[in-house]
């Protein structure tokens, strides 16, 4: 590896690492302020935030994919309940697309062993067998597709298989949507 190789992977670490430090504050907090229990909780507080609410929001729904210790469909309820339809589908789709953008370049830099601390071993060696195989797009496709689907596992383990970042992406910009649309009609109808 060239010099600008390795400057750029020990930069990569870098920003990682601080980005990490920035998240498990922002966690602590969470669970200290009871943001992470209900989606009214959370709707609540991001409402007292006032303009500053959907920045909040955001990086809330970037952590969660990052550390997933909310279940997603919770805080994408809350995004629609907290902005409405249309705003919360925007802020659910821009924060979740970063955050998978993120988990996928963490396990790319750390690695399985990283995978394991996040997430149940047994869960893990589910999608583990695909992703020497062609059914691997089609199984990270549908998980993004899917609502209940472990799609934060799922960009993880992207990051450790042989999907490029080009086609990750691709299938996330197009798959994120459709779960968002989702949970926007569902809160519509109830």
């Amino acid at each position: 590896m060239d010099s600008d190789g390795k400057r750029l992977k020990r930069i990569m670490t870098i920003t990682t690492i601080i980005i990490t430090v920035f998240l498990v504050a922002f966690i602590i907090y969470a669970v200290k302020m009871n943001l992470l229990t209900s989606p009214e909780v959370l709707v609540k507080k991001i409402k007292t935030y006032g303009f500053i609410g959907p920045v909040i929001f955001l990086f809330l729904q970037i952590v969660q994919v990052v550390f997933p210790v909310i279940p997603g469909g919770a805080s994408c309820l809350a995004g629609v309940l907290a902005f409405g339809p249309i705003e919360g589908f925007i802020y659910n789709y821009v924060g979740l697309t970063l955050g998978s953008i993120v988990a996928y370049m963490l396990s790319r830099n750390f690695g399985l062993p990283l995978i394991k601390k996040l997430f149940k071993e047994e869960t893990i060696n589910k999608y583990l067998k695909y992703i020497r195989t062609k059914k691997f797009e089609k199984v990270f496709f549908l998980g993004i597709l899917l609502p209940g689907a472990p799609d934060d596992l799922l960009c993880y383990i992207a990051g450790i298989s042989d999907l490029t970042f080009k086609k990750f992406l691709v299938m996330i910009l197009v798959g994120k949507p459709l779960t968002l649309i989702f949970y926007s009609l569902f809160i519509k109808l109830f």
